[in-house]
């Protein structure tokens, strides 16, 4: 019988203290990933050449009677006409001593005049076009990377407004916040007398259907957390004495410098808005486990920020 040679003793020794090394070697946890900076800790450190001043006359101020504030961010550049008219109603004081008449549950939140028998005021266009969608810019959208199911294209234009399109036309889509002009059947386009906000889950089936506006950027709490309404099945309030006031309606640019409120966005075409959208699809530890590496428009807001006092 042939038997293996004895290896020598140095060689045996050392063969020894490689089992134990191995064995605690297999033992060790696998190194982790170093973590990835929260949503808060990437808005926090953008540098300020990534923020863009929003214009004070596209910062509507809705004042409640009971002293809270409401700001929206009028999307000039969408709805033109529309907006003009906003501005218009807003200068003429029409809205002062008008009404929310309106609140259904995971829907939208509608104020103006509950009676429609208030005359418009004089001076804005009563019968504006469909400014629902427009052709499809070539440039200016930096594109979201994740799918949309009402949007074979979705993205961020570079003056900070979410965008869906289907490659021909281009829509502002009803994510929560979203400002809407309330309108009767077509060809009724509305005059921006009476709005609405989306309070719920986002309705994108009116995406292209209605005219919109704007979007909530303070004060949401003001719209959303209301008494429900019960009438005719569309939330609306059937006593008059649930109606809640409004005080008035300016346009920032209408106060005294001193006194503009000065907001700014997060521009999308920076490297600080793609770790935002990063973060917005893959949430992090320790309290999300299973990050969805995915996020719809809607689910990435453009952040927005106000500055000074």
């Amino acid at each position: 019988m042939i038997r293996s040679p004895l290896l020598p003793r140095a060689t045996r020794f050392a063969a020894a203290l490689m089992v134990p090394l191995l064995s605690a070697a297999s033992d060790s946890p696998p190194p982790q990933a170093a973590p990835r900076p929260s949503t808060a800790d990437i808005l926090k450190s953008a540098p300020a050449d990534a923020w863009a001043t929003i214009a004070a006359d596209d910062l509507l101020l809705i004042d409640m009677a009971d002293g809270r504030r409401v700001t929206i961010w009028l999307a000039s550049g969408y709805a033109p006409v529309h907006v003009a008219n906003i501005r218009t109603i807003a200068r003429s004081s029409w809205w002062r001593d008008s009404w929310i008449y309106r609140v259904q549950d995971n829907y939208v939140t509608q104020w103006g005049d509950p009676t429609e028998k208030r005359a418009p005021p004089p001076g804005i266009n009563t019968a504006p076009p469909a400014e629902y969608d427009w052709p499809a810019a070539k440039s200016g959208v930096t594109r979201n990377p994740f799918p949309d199911a009402y949007a074979r294209q979705t993205g961020f234009s570079d003056d900070g407004w979410p965008i869906a399109g289907d490659g021909k036309r281009q829509w502002l889509p009803h994510c929560y916040g979203a400002v809407g002009v309330s309108r009767n059947l077509a060809p009724d386009t509305g005059t921006g007398t009476d709005l609405y906000t989306v309070i719920g889950h986002a309705p994108r089936h009116l995406d292209r259907n209605i005219a919109l506006v704007g979007r909530v950027i303070d004060g949401m709490a003001a719209l959303s957390a209301l008494p429900r309404g019960t009438g005719g099945g569309l939330g609306l309030y059937e006593d008059a004495k649930l109606y809640v006031p409004i005080a008035q309606v300016r346009l920032a640019s209408d106060l005294a410098v001193a006194e503009q409120p000065r907001w700014e966005h997060l521009k999308p075409r920076t490297p600080s808005f793609a770790a935002y959208r990063d973060s917005r699809a893959n949430r992090q530890p320790p309290f999300f486990t299973v990050p969805a590496r995915a996020a719809d428009l809607c689910n990435i807001p453009v952040p927005v920020r106000r500055v000074g006092s």
